[in-house]
């Protein structure tokens, strides 16, 4: 019997010993093939990735979702607004290349300090804050912390409020032991993914299909990184400490709001997060248009008008 326990034991040892060194080796090839594109600064103990582009007597932040990454902003959007505007887009603290450390707080609040400093590190001024999904809710956030830091929100497909259900694509994030979601980004996270990418990214991009060249172009690839899947999970397990407050909070907010969804959106309901903060405040303004929830890459010309209206101030409830 004992004999029987120690060959479980050594053939599960090197089973996971084999898929971490696959992990890593596939980690090491995507960062290989995709290295950081912009620059750093050191916010609150954080290491953020940023790019920044263009200039101009306004200014962009732009924020992305869960699992997200800069790049995600890269059909058009960033080059585009560019043109005439300084536009700044981060990878999210742990997300992409930016380094969130173990102790560090993975919350809404922090998250939203953390673009607050960023905010003062760029002398960027008042920006208007572009929050895609995830980044929406980080939007919220900062303009409730920081609203003199803050000229208005662009929000995509944004998270506003709890979800009466988390979206099956994000079921294997759902792990709150640290030590287990370590072990997991280590070893059968990075293999499931790749699995599962067809279907994963049917639910995400659904009823759009994803580009081809999201891999690549939209930073796809990014994702298939331990520390990539560990922040996100952490992300996922510290929305329900601080959203529901922020909800109580919503009216205090007092600068231009507007909301892009899309009516087919799969991971975030439309009426549960867009139409209940547009119904609630009298300066929010929402646009619903035909689509699911990556619109920053299936539909970057409609954001992009989106974006515009905001920046000039008016918009057209929907």
């Amino acid at each position: 019997m004992n004999y029987l326990i120690t060959a479980v034991l050594v053939v599960l040892a090197l089973a996971l010993l084999g898929l971490f060194l696959y992990t890593l080796f596939v980690a090491k090839r995507v960062e290989l093939a995709m290295p950081p594109e912009g620059r750093f600064v050191t916010i609150m103990g954080n290491r953020i990735h940023y790019v920044e582009q263009g200039s101009g007597p306004d200014t962009l932040l732009l924020i992305h979702g869960l699992t997200g990454v800069i790049q995600n902003f890269g059909y058009g959007l960033i080059n585009e607004l560019a043109k005439t505007h300084r536009v700044v887009a981060i990878d999210r603290p742990g997300s992409g290349y930016s380094v969130r450390p173990d102790a560090a707080s993975a919350s809404l609040t922090v998250q939203a300090d953390v673009v607050a400093g960023v905010i003062d590190a760029l002398q960027l001024g008042k920006p208007l804050l572009v929050g895609h999904s995830l980044g929406g809710a980080v939007s919220l956030a900062t303009a409730l912390r920081h609203p003199d830091k803050v000229r208005g929100l662009a929000l995509i497909a944004p998270l506003t409020h709890m979800p009466s259900q988390v979206s099956d694509a994000f079921a294997a994030l759902a792990i709150r032991q640290s030590w287990l979601r370590k072990l997991v980004g280590w070893t059968l996270a990075i293999p499931l993914s790749i699995r599962k990418r067809e279907q994963v990214l049917g639910v995400v991009f659904g009823p759009e299909q994803a580009p081809a060249d999201f891999p690549l172009r939209g930073g796809g690839l990014l994702g298939l990184r331990p520390s990539h899947f560990i922040a996100a999970s952490r992300d996922l397990a510290a929305v329900e400490t601080v959203l529901p407050q922020m909800q109580q909070r919503y009216e205090d907010l007092q600068l231009p709001i507007g909301i892009l969804y899309g009516r087919e959106d799969r991971i975030l309901n439309p009426q549960e997060q867009g139409e209940q903060l547009a119904a609630r405040l009298d300066n929010a303004e929402l646009t619903l248009i035909d689509g699911g929830h990556m619109l920053p890459i299936t539909q970057p010309e409609a954001c992009l008008q989106f974006i515009k209206t905001r920046l000039n101030g008016s918009g057209t409830r929907a």
